[in-house]
């Protein structure tokens, strides 16, 4: 095996756009909370549950 020279300095790749990236996955995260506390207060709110509220049961 021969010693190859690694490289000083890392490349600064940029954070892709689209797809799952850090700052996506935030975003949804808090999307996700919002719509649980949302749920939570309708619920508690109108004395139903949320599939009810909405007249799908």
């Amino acid at each position: 095996m021969t010693n190859q020279p690694q490289p000083s300095v890392t490349p600064n790749t940029q954070e892709p756009k689209f797809g799952f990236n850090r700052y996506a996955e935030c975003l949804n995260g808090r999307a996700a909370m919002v719509g649980f506390v949302l749920m939570l207060l309708i619920e508690w709110w109108g004395d139903q549950g949320i599939l009810s509220w909405l007249g799908l049961i």
